[in-house]
């Protein structure tokens, strides 16, 4: 579909290092050079565009608007057709088009900010991961997460027990889709969730870090700490990339944490993946990154 006519916004199709983009541009003058946002949209990496998703067009349209900022839709192409790890790849590569080439659409490059929902937070995760170690090229300068998926060793934290039957995303929604993502057999969905993948010395080495006692008590209320899990060296050499941290940015060493630019976390009570907020937002600050939460208490993913 054509990108649509907007009174006050540009909007045109167009590709950054070969990905497709729909950009937004403000269409009255500015004074300066305005504020850029890169927004990464949600969906698993298996649904979702720029052209046919009513709510990312709405989302765009919205930031464009109200902050007058030039906004820049990543169209990454969508997996399974596109093997992992593609879509953070096309998303790396757009933001670095964006960042470089910033002035050509009348933008700061100081002034550029990525943002994502869901897996699209997962992708500005890692892009904001691997930039914070560049030197070459300008800095992000924050980073903006709306209910991220961080983490993909515990699906038993108390997010996952409180809101495992919530629409629209529920706990084995959320295993099934990472499977769909990776291409891998769906019938390994029980032992992941059962957390049968992860060895022991892999879950005392990330227990700093991915742990239920990192959560404050009054987000805890009726969690029951599960049974050890059996664990099954076949699942787990079945399912290596979901400790990749391109697929559990959590996992990240505090040398790439130090690198990230100031944040901004979006959690819903009502979400599986809220936790995941959570502990990524202690580790930011454990690292002295600044952090602004917010949190929706009648909020669903």
């Amino acid at each position: 579909l054509p990108a649509c006519w907007d009174c006050q916004l540009f909007i045109k199709d167009l590709h950054f290092g070969g990905v497709p983009i729909r950009i937004y541009l403000p269409r009255e003058p500015s004074a300066g050079k305005r504020r850029g946002v890169v927004f990464i949209h949600g969906g698993c990496g298996i649904f979702g565009s720029i052209s046919k998703e009513l709510k990312e067009k709405i989302v765009c349209r919205y930031i464009a608007r109200k902050s007058d900022s030039v906004v820049v839709s990543v169209g990454y192409h969508l997996a399974p057709e596109q093997r992992y790890p593609a879509q953070t790849l096309e998303c790396l590569t757009a933001t670095m088009h964006f960042l470089k080439t910033a002035e050509t659409y009348g933008v700061d490059p100081a002034r550029i900010i990525v943002c994502g929902d869901s897996v699209g937070g997962t992708f500005t995760t890692s892009v904001c991961q691997v930039l914070g170690q560049r030197t070459d090229i300008p800095k992000i300068r924050a980073q903006v997460l709306i209910y991220p998926f961080l983490q993909a060793l515990d699906f038993n934290l108390p997010s996952h027990q409180k809101n495992a039957a919530v629409a629209f995303l529920t706990r084995e929604r959320t295993v099934y889709f990472i499977l769909k993502y990776l291409n891998k057999d769906c019938s390994l969905k029980e032992p992941i969730l059962a957390g049968s993948h992860v060895p022991e010395n892999i879950n005392l080495k990330y227990r700093k870090w991915i742990n239920p006692d990192l959560i404050p008590d009054a987000l805890k209320l009726g969690y029951k700490p599960p049974l050890p899990a059996l664990f099954l060296p076949q699942v787990h050499e079945e399912v290596q990339e979901l400790f990749d941290s391109w697929i559990s940015p959590l996992l990240a060493e505090d040398a790439v944490i130090c690198g990230l630019p100031d944040t901004c976390i979006i959690t819903c009570e009502h979400d599986v993946l809220r936790d995941d907020g959570l502990l990524y937002k202690k580790r930011l600050e454990d690292n002295n990154i600044s952090v602004t939460w917010h949190h929706v208490e009648k909020g669903f993913h």
